[in-house]
């Protein structure tokens, strides 16, 4: 199984566990602002669990986080931040590449908030500071494929390849998978795949909806080259008004590093390529999944 490329896992909550500066509303941003060795550890110890990408820890450098004026006044250096030391991480381990993160702009599972308008503006001040510093572009946790639509466009203009991941509808496991938006996703995976995207993932849903996400991708993208990948988190289902962060979240108990490796087996049989792990999926996490492809890890 070594086609497969193994992400790494969910920043903030290894920052937390690093004990990082942790709190509501900055969020994983508040490490840049007041401890970034920190993040560059969590870089390191992701990269020492097999992650081959690692994504920049700009997530929460939004106004919906840090604060409008903070954001107009300091969003540029602390998203240029993120990239330099995801790109020192990486420099570290010949090979791995960086994820620029491109988040939802305005609030997590709340497609509903997204603001058309006010998007290219916002995306252009992230885009602009990481461009030098990342290999490829991830628009991550994309609620709807208007928001998708939008980060595909805001880097249009870099020359890098742009991976979109959507969070999926996660409280109806039998269910058709849907897009917090309700769009389906062969629906999304169709619109993707005509912005010419260069991977399709989903992230930050739990791991039980998945593998019929991963279906309906991999059928939807049948003659392409595009890869389909998973990412899940470790939290309980999350409601249609579920907005992320705005408290910390209980994680499960039950998703220990085997069974969330036997997750990432079965998408990988169902024709995911790219593996990792969101919100309270750690290095060991990662680790058991560059195992079960048969990837070494650092000692």
């Amino acid at each position: 199984m070594r086609d497969a490329i193994v992400l790494d896992g969910g920043m903030g909550r290894q920052l937390a566990r690093n004990g990082a500066p942790f709190r509501q509303p900055e969020w994983s941003a508040l490490a840049l602002m007041e401890a970034p060795d920190t993040v560059l550890e969590a870089h390191r110890q992701f990269i020492a669990g097999g992650a081959e990408v690692i994504t920049t820890n700009s997530y929460a450098v939004v106004p919906f986080h840090i604060g409008e004026e903070r954001f107009r006044t300091d969003g540029a250096r602390l998203a240029a931040l993120a990239g330099t030391l995801a790109r020192q991480a990486a420099d570290e381990a010949p090979g791995t590449r960086v994820a620029g993160s491109l988040p939802p702009l305005f609030g997590s599972y709340r497609p509903d908030l997204f603001e058309p308008a006010r998007a290219p503006a916002l995306l252009e001040v992230l885009v602009t500071a990481l461009a030098p510093s990342v290999d490829l572009w991830l628009a991550e946790t994309q609620g709807s494929v208007a928001e998708a639509t939008a980060a595909c466009h805001a880097v249009r203009g870099t020359g890098k390849p742009v991976w979109v991941s959507f969070t999926i509808e996660d409280d109806e496991p039998d269910a058709i998978p849907c897009l917090r938006s309700g769009e389906p996703v062969a629906e999304a995976a169709a619109a993707m795949r005509a912005l010419g995207v260069a991977a399709l993932l989903f992230n930050c849903s739990r791991p039980e909806v998945m593998g019929a996400a991963v279906d309906a991708a991999v059928s939807a993208l049948a003659g392409s080259d595009i890869p389909v990948g998973v990412y899940a988190n470790a939290f309980p289902p999350r409601t249609a008004q579920a907005q992320a962060n705005a408290g910390l979240s209980k994680l499960r108990e039950d998703l220990d590093t085997h069974t969330y490796g036997g997750c990432a087996a079965d998408w990988y049989r169902r024709g995911a390529r790219i593996l990792g792990g969101c919100c309270g999926v750690g290095p060991e996490h990662i680790a058991e999944i560059a195992a079960t492809l048969g990837r070494p890890t650092c000692s």
